[in-house]
């Protein structure tokens, strides 16, 4: 059994060990930090599959304390190796995808090519596989009482583990900070594309209530129906409202209070690195003007906290990568600061 109690916080990451140079495994871990290397669907910037990876590496230079939840890693954060079959299939089916993209981004009918036809259907079945491999890990988990974390890879990724966390909690409610509502209807044919995550979450998984989006700056006519049409299901706060809001007078705390108020007993965090300023993440995959402060959506986090509403799990996605460890070294933080946040809601 690994001892946390005498390690020392203060000292360099050592690379042998695990995220945030802590010497932990799986067994022992209190939270367990699952990467899924995926980014069949993206349409703008390619990377983020790749971005787990980077992401352990910058977390080395993470220091340990947060004066939100000091001792928060003692309770153990482990990340799983990337599965590298996972990553395997997602290069192959990205570059059938590229190739379905542009053909139907020229009006060709894709019902006329045999070729297009065959890649739409293995890019869907290879979206039904992650779903199954991503719900079958993270239940497996949650069975053996550990917490959970997803850390993408784009946005479709984490289907698999809210349905896992339906089999524990059969209500809860998804905040999620994104540029985008991901409301599209399999999004250029694709039935789990990054675009359809929150739109596939609330037509399969019943147990979510209540869908609440902050930051939302791109979206579509159709989506914006469909929030109208939720009849509350789906409750968003468009980054120019807020914004406007702010100009007028609001405080951040009023408004963040009222974004809590929206939220069930239960809350999973879906956390699109895009929702955040692009100076923060220039390579994410679908980069929009507008965003927030990294402290500005902590703040909605520490207001759930004080609400006393729980934070069943999280996922983390759309991170980029480049030649600098800028945008790994954001998400390193953000994932340090969602890792304390849900252990010490679940304490």
């Amino acid at each position: 059994m690994v001892d946390l109690a005498n390690y020392d916080p203060d000292h360099v990451g050592n690379p042998n060990n695990n995220i945030f140079g802590l010497p932990t495994n799986e067994e022992d871990a209190r939270l367990i930090i699952v990467p899924v290397p995926w980014e069949v669907t993206v349409s703008y910037l390619a990377g983020t599959a790749r971005a787990p990876e980077a992401i352990c590496k910058a977390s080395l230079q993470v220091d340990l304390f947060d004066p939100d939840v000091p001792e928060g890693w003692k309770q153990g954060y482990f990340m799983r190796s990337v599965d590298r079959k996972v990553l395997m299939k997602s290069d192959y089916l990205r570059k059938e995808a590229e190739l379905y993209i542009d053909y139907i981004s020229r009006g060709e009918d894709v019902s006329a090519n045999q070729f297009m036809s065959k890649t739409l259907k293995e890019v869907n079945a290879g979206g039904e596989y992650l779903n199954t491999w991503v719900y079958e890990q993270t239940k497996a988990l949650l069975d053996k009482g550990k917490l959970v974390a997803i850390l993408g890879g784009d946005h479709s990724t984490p289907l698999g583990y809210m349905k896992a966390i339906a089999q524990t909690h059969p209500e809860f409610g998804i905040l999620q900070i994104d540029a985008h509502c991901d409301l599209r209807e399999a999004y250029e044919g694709f039935n789990y594309s990054h675009a359809s995550i929150m739109l596939n979450a609330l037509n399969e998984i019943p147990q979510i209530t209540k869908l609440v989006q902050v930051g939302i700056r791109d979206y579509s006519n159709g989506e914006f129906d469909y929030i109208r049409e939720s009849r509350d299901r789906v409750v968003t706060y468009f980054d120019k409202n807020i914004k406007n809001r702010q100009y007028e007078g609001d405080s951040w705390k009023q408004i963040a209070e009222e974004i809590v108020s929206k939220l069930p007993q239960k809350v999973y965090i879906s956390f699109d690195i895009d929702g955040l300023d692009r100076k923060l993440c220039p390579h994410t995959g679908t980069p929009v003007p507008g965003g927030f402060e990294t402290e500005e959506v902590y703040y909605i986090f520490r207001k759930v906290m004080e609400s006393g509403r729980q934070i069943v799990g999280f996922d983390l996605v759309e991170v980029g990568i480049s030649d600098s460890d800028w945008n790994a070294n954001v998400g390193a933080r953000v994932l340090f600061k969602l890792c304390n946040l849900l252990v010490a809601s679940n304490s």
